[in-house]
């Protein structure tokens, strides 16, 4: 496993800092589902570290069509059936789509802690 686990293209930005724990977002992720498997690899090779604490760093995504939140809602449903990983999701309140969709993530993992800043 590397020690950068990053993705990167025009217009985004995902990558893991181990030292945080925190999985940051940037950019405008407008992918098709297929796409987004690569993401959905770094989550899994994340969520294979075992972590006890996890963030997803939210607050520099400014568009997340989709199959992208679907990702998103995949992932909680990973992180509910493995248990033990305290989820803690930073948000943006001025970016409509995290204040619509982010919060839904409860549903599917009913402990995530959403931070909205």
């Amino acid at each position: 496993m590397s020690e950068t686990m990053e993705i990167k293209d025009a217009g985004y930005r995902v990558w893991y800092e181990p030292a945080r724990q925190t999985i940051w977002f940037e950019g405008t992720l407008r992918l098709s589902t297929s796409e987004f498997t690569s993401i959905s690899d770094l989550l899994e090779e994340v969520l294979a570290l075992e972590p006890s604490e996890l963030v997803l760093g939210m607050r520099g995504l400014r568009f997340l069509n989709s199959s992208g939140i679907n990702t998103l809602y995949k992932f909680a449903i990973a992180l509910r059936k493995r248990g033990g990983v305290q989820l803690v999701v930073q948000a943006d309140s001025s970016v409509g789509w995290q204040t619509k969709s982010l919060p839904n993530l409860k549903r599917f993992l009913p402990g995530v802690r959403i931070e909205m800043g």
